[in-house]
């Protein structure tokens, strides 16, 4: 029916642009508030994120849908691409790494990644672990479900799949470039080439999907560069600055 598609399509336009105000009312809004407070606007906002595809698929549109078993394909190509990407940024994190650079020990930028954490309430390695793993491990497959399976999934019903690809991709990576902005400054090449990176991750994680039907190989991908993103942030944070 055509109004239902139309309404399909508002759906697909609000998840799309809601991370974006999610990240822009707990990171950026919230941002000199108590810690409790921000991690319940993200809490909730997270909850609702995620919950959209699901009620909208299997309770409004009745559609069948189920959760796959483990499938090795795509996984290998993904496991390539992660490490890749993950060695790529470490090595541009040491070369921005010395004093007076973005990520110097003098940095702004340093600065505001450590408040960031110690807002959330991450005040010890502990805790800063059980975070990455959460990332890592649970985060990044709920990413790939709602950007890749929902997003782009149904995106691709009414465009062609690179279209699908593309919008997509630049939801995906509308909220990092907040993320980026607040970090680094909207004015610094890093934030830029970060979001930058962030897109064509997109896009590359549509094509794996799209080639093998399964969200295994891309969960696992993005999985790995989150690991490596946290694995920076723990140098940033607990090990000497003097690295």
């Amino acid at each position: 029916m055509k109004w239902f598609s139309r309404l399909d399509g508002i759906v697909l336009l609000v998840a799309i642009i809601f991370p974006f105000f999610l990240t822009f009312v707990y990171f950026v809004l919230l941002a000199g508030s108590p810690g409790g407070i921000q991690k319940l606007a993200y809490s909730v906002g997270k909850i609702l994120q995620f919950a959209l595809p699901v009620f909208w698929v299997g309770v409004v549109c009745r559609e069948h849908w189920f959760v796959r078993r483990f499938q090795n394909r795509g996984i290998l190509e993904g496991v390539i691409f992660g490490i890749a990407v993950s060695l790529a940024m470490l090595l541009i994190y040491f070369l921005f790494s010395f004093p007076g650079t973005a990520l110097g020990i003098d940095s702004a930028a340093r600065f505001e990644i450590r408040n960031k954490i110690q807002g959330f309430g991450v005040n010890n390695k502990q805790a800063f672990f059980l975070l990455a793993v959460f990332y890592s491990v649970i985060h990044s497959g709920l990413e790939e479900y709602y950007w890749r399976w929902f997003v782009f999934g149904r995106l691709r019903r009414g465009m062609s799949w690179l279209l699908a690809a593309i919008i997509s991709s630049l939801g995906f990576t509308a909220h990092h470039v907040l993320l980026l902005g607040t970090y680094f400054g909207y004015a610094s090449p890093l934030c830029w080439l970060g979001s930058l990176g962030v897109a064509v991750g997109g896009l590359y994680w549509a094509w794996l999907y799209k080639r093998n039907d399964s969200i295994w190989g891309v969960w696992i991908s993005h999985g790995i560069i989150d690991a490596a993103i946290f694995t920076i942030g723990f140098i940033i944070c607990f090990m000497s600055d003097t690295l």
